[in-house]
């Protein structure tokens, strides 16, 4: 996936400014930034849900959103995308029959339904509803759609929000499970930087634009920090300090 002066507009504001980035197959790149700085924008617009975007997006040798895409990318939202009067399983076998129509196929989705439920580990809720579900059971009932078939990209969108520590540890040896043995390619969004450890790489957001590109080890080294988070700390002040010495140079014009 590159990305080439990418540029949203929503009304008067900009919300992507210019975005300059790569995310390489086969790993996993977590999109980091404090809330509100446009992770869930950019992300739809990587999937071609995004209105108004300018400037150049290619994902898996494609523009963003070109019709042959839709059923190589499983994308997850921050909302749980799923029918409250429908077990898990029903829910999947709903979607699994999108993906893959027709009765021929049908032995076919029920293993990969099977296999889904059980990578997020809900193998012994699979004939509930999943109205009766909590929040992060729910939410891994969307994971577990976007892993259904062979999915090339997974966008996921804060997929770890309201799970414990022990859930938040299974989902990311799933996610490189994923990119490691299945060669798949991951962007991961979070505001916990923490997880961003757990990443091949990183894209740091603030305010719309792309603070950093780079591998954890290098960020940490660049800013001679010991934690991304400080890292990204640092390359706040940084920003700002520069955006400051800008509209000192101006006003002196």
């Amino acid at each position: 996936m590159e990305a080439t002066a990418l540029t949203v507009t929503r009304g008067p504001r900009t919300v992507l400014r210019h975005l300059d980035f790569t995310v390489p197959r086969g790993q996993i790149t977590g999109l980091l930034g404090p809330s509100g700085c446009g992770k869930s924008t950019l992300m739809r617009s990587i999937v071609g849900t995004q209105a108004k975007v300018t400037g150049t997006l290619e994902v898996l040798g494609r523009p963003a959103g070109h019709p042959t895409l839709r059923t190589r990318i499983g994308y997850v939202t921050q909302a749980p995308s799923v029918f409250d009067d429908l077990t898990v399983r029903q829910n999947l076998d709903y979607f699994a029959a999108i993906l893959d129509p027709g009765r021929a196929a049908a032995d076919r989705r029920h293993a990969d339904v099977t296999r889904a439920i059980a990578d997020v580990d809900l193998t012994s809720h699979a004939d509930a509803l999943a109205g009766n579900l909590s929040g992060g059971q729910r939410n891994r009932v969307s994971l577990a759609v976007a892993l259904l078939g062979t999915p090339e990209l997974l966008v996921l969108d804060e997929p770890t929000v309201g799970l414990d520590p022990v859930l938040r540890r299974g989902l990311w040896n799933l996610f490189h499970d994923i990119a490691d043995r299945r060669g798949a390619t991951l962007l991961v969004s979070s505001h916990v930087m923490d997880e961003a450890e757990r990443c091949h790489r990183l894209l740091l957001m603030r305010e719309g634009e792309i603070l950093a590109d780079d591998t954890p080890d290098a960020l940490r080294t660049r800013t001679g920090t010991d934690t991304v988070e400080e890292a990204f700390l640092h390359l706040v002040d940084e920003a700002v300090a520069a955006g400051r010495a800008q509209d000192a140079k101006e006003t002196a014009r």
